[in-house]
């Protein structure tokens, strides 16, 4: 009998109201193991006044003291690290050692916050003009929300939730309701950390629990990834009520492999950042671009037998390369591109359609599945797939494997594999992409630089962690301040700095 979960509001689990749920399932066999109750517009306003009525006291406590609420909570979410990524990997597929690392990597911005105390310093000038100083303080919006994505369950809200609560905000959170379980043990272990009830929220739900967060005057600003049209949607109505927002969208990130790279080398990163968590990355490699047919013909010669040799498996396998795709629906989705891609007239070199797992044969599993021949007019080249699917675009020359990320509707991350230092510069800083890696496969930044990216990948002015993250969840106040020592004899005129 799967089990009900709840929302968590005010500091207590909340059960649901609204006689609507969702199924959670067991990727690895297809079956409900939980049902997620999903919210009416009535709990999400209740979790909001939750938010509203807490802020102004944590916002008041001071930020060394709001730090060391996130210390306890690192302290206790490194303690239990074991037991959140088997639950993670539980709802997600992600094997365990990935669902570590989708936690470990939303630990690091909460740890970044710590040094909120001096990231929130403002600006001082002395004698700016005759008895005039001015300086700026950074203040927190109020209450915030996050609309979070299936695919990183912990590291996107704890990248939210984090920098946020830092700043002085209380916080409503709507993860995605097909895993929601770890969301809520956050939630749980922030509060034993010390934080005060209500000033973290979680409510699971859909487009009705969205739109309430939207239109909800008292939400401030709302962070939030997932697909580029929900992106432009949640972007355009926050402009609408007056919002802010910083939203991230889909991807469709390549690598181009130079003839001098290191072949080795390259298909290591390759296998890694277009296999792992089998493809469900917003950073995942679908797209290769060997520069030159010589180099097409070395790559795929080494591609080919490394995928055709990848270890798909349980969840809980940790000698597995990945694990099952999320839902049934996500499965069925990337064999439709499967069958787009071939009715296109790209040669699949490596097909994993028909990967079952013994004993778990209704899990979500599929192959590695390996395009060539791929060309910038396809579909599955165009279009996010968001699985174990890896395309090969040949290119003739350096200047046309530049222009196909620089041109491609999605500008999220982008990698090249070259020896030579003077080309790995141009590279970077000609190709129209937000985050660039070079010899490096996955260029996530580290916590305490700025994660986003460019054209229909994001949507609003502000970044994810780092120090734009403090500028997202706070706004500035400049004050002008004089003390007179004698009567202003210019009492109507406006001051200046003479």
């Amino acid at each position: 009998m799967p089990r009900d979960l709840s929302h968590f509001v005010s500091g207590a689990h909340a059960p649901g109201r609204s006689g609507q749920f969702g199924d959670v399932f067991d990727p690895n066999t297809g079956e409900v193991q939980a049902r997620v109750p999903l919210a009416d517009r009535r709990e999400v306003e209740a979790a909001i006044a939750s938010a509203a009525a807490a802020q102004p006291g944590w916002a008041a406590t001071n930020p060394q003291k709001r730090a060391r609420v996130l210390m306890k909570f690192l302290e206790l979410a490194n303690a239990e690290m074991d037991p959140l990524a088997r639950l993670l990997s539980s709802e997600h597929g992600k094997t365990i050692p990935d669902a570590r690392g989708d936690i470990q990597r939303g630990l690091e911005v909460v740890e970044f916050a710590l040094g909120i105390p001096h990231l929130l310093k403002g600006e001082f000038s002395e004698g700016a003009g005759p008895g005039i100083d001015v300086h700026s303080i950074r203040q927190p919006l109020g209450v915030v929300a996050g609309i979070t994505p299936f695919n990183f369950p912990a590291m996107i809200p704890l990248w939210k939730i984090g920098p946020a609560l830092a700043c002085g905000n209380s916080f409503v959170l709507k993860p995605s309701e097909r895993n929601p379980s770890v969301p809520l043990r956050i939630a749980e272990l922030f509060l034993e950390a010390g934080l005060p009830p209500g000033v973290l929220n979680v409510v699971n739900g859909g487009r009705e629990a969205v739109e309430a967060l939207l239109e909800d005057p008292r939400v401030q600003a709302v962070g939030f990834v997932g697909s580029s049209p929900i992106a432009q949607y949640i972007y355009e109505t926050c402009a609408k009520h007056g919002k802010r927002a910083q939203c991230f969208g889909g991807a469709k990130n390549h690598a181009l492999i130079m003839p001098d790279a290191d072949l080795d080398q390259a298909v290591d990163g390759l296998i890694g950042a277009a296999y792992g968590s089998a493809g469900e990355r917003c950073m995942a490699l679908s797209v290769a671009v060997p520069v030159g047919q010589a180099t097409a013909e070395a790559l795929m010669a080494r591609l080919v037998p490394r995928v055709e040799a990848l270890k798909v498996g349980l969840s809980s396998d940790d000698q597995a390369d990945y694990g099952p795709l999320v839902t049934g629906e996500a499965l069925a989705r990337v064999r439709r591109y499967i069958d787009i891609g071939l009715e296109e007239g790209a040669a699949l070199a490596v097909d994993g359609r028909d990967f079952r797992m013994q004993g778990h044969e209704h899990g979500f599993f599929i192959g590695g599945c390996l395009f060539d021949h791929v060309t910038p007019s396809m579909r599955i080249y165009r279009e996010e797939i968001f699985g174990p699917v890896l395309s090969v675009v040949r290119a003739d020359s350096y200047e046309e494997a530049l222009r196909l990320p620089s041109e491609h509707a999605y500008g999220n991350g982008v990698a090249i594999f070259t020896r030579d230092g003077k080309v790995a510069r141009d590279f970077a800083s000609r190709v129209a992409v937000g985050m660039v890696g070079i010899n490096v496969p996955v260029p996530v930044p580290i916590a305490y630089h700025t994660f986003g990216g460019w054209k229909a990948s994001g949507f609003g002015d502000l970044n994810q962690h780092g120090p734009d993250s403090i500028r997202f969840y706070t706004r500035t106040k400049t004050v002008t301040s004089r003390w007179f020592t004698a009567a202003s004899e210019n009492a109507f005129v406006l001051p200046t700095m003479d």
